[in-house]
């Protein structure tokens, strides 16, 4: 069985990442395709119990590093339990936020250092490193805007009530690794109309199917 294909989407708050795989999701399924979707923190069993207390603060007092390490072992346990077995089997996995969330949250603003957090990075991810990764940019006012309205009476969690200067922060934080590794990540402005959005995804992604099978017959012929 062929291998399957890990793709991520990252971004700030409301950049739109969840309505985003569902639409990829939608469209890969109407073309035959097997798509598995899931999340961070979260996605597996052992990893959305940790989802929790991350998301609701109960880990901040304990500062970045401990948040980074639940992070990591949360990540670990959906690799293994999720994400690898799926892309073993052949589907296509969609990831709302994966390791360049850690990278930006906890190791840009976070202020931890680079090479503790490269060492958690390559235990969590054991070689699971995505095949594209979307990131879809957007002003964090219009962000926090756009989060502020879905979530409607409930409250900010502990990544969204921060302030705004660190928010611009890791919006640059984001466009950074992505000039850093334009082999595996696609910028999208996610300040366009939703279908805009989705068809630059669905083009991104397209190439990299297209690229995927050209390597496939390649192998054969060899």
């Amino acid at each position: 069985m062929a291998r399957g294909i890990f793709i991520t989407f990252e971004g700030g708050e409301g950049a739109g990442k969840s309505s985003q795989i569902r639409t990829l999701a939608a469209t890969l399924r109407e073309n035959g395709r097997d798509v598995l979707v899931t999340r961070e923190p979260g996605g597996s069993p052992g990893a959305e119990a940790v989802r929790h207390v991350l998301l609701s603060g109960a880990a901040e007092p304990f500062g970045p590093s401990m948040e980074a390490l639940l992070f990591a072992a949360a990540r670990s346990d959906h690799v293994e339990q999720v994400i690898r077995p799926a892309v073993k089997r052949g589907k296509i996995v969609l990831c709302d936020r994966f390791m360049d969330s850690s990278r930006v949250y906890q190791g840009v603003t976070g202020n931890l250092d680079a090479d503790f957090m490269r060492s958690l990075e390559e235990v969590a991810i054991n070689g699971m490193t995505p095949d594209l990764t979307i990131v879809l940019d957007l002003d964090p006012e219009e962000g926090l805007r756009r989060a502020t309205a879905r979530r409607g009476d409930g409250s900010a969690d502990r990544f969204e009530k921060e302030t705004i200067d660190i928010h611009r922060r890791r919006r640059e934080a984001f466009l950074d690794i992505a000039r850093a590794e334009p082999q595996r990540c696609v910028v999208v402005d996610a300040a366009q109309a939703p279908k805009k959005v989705a068809a630059q995804i669905a083009l991104a992604v397209s190439d990299l199917l297209h690229r995927r099978r050209l390597s496939v017959e390649e192998a054969g012929a060899a």
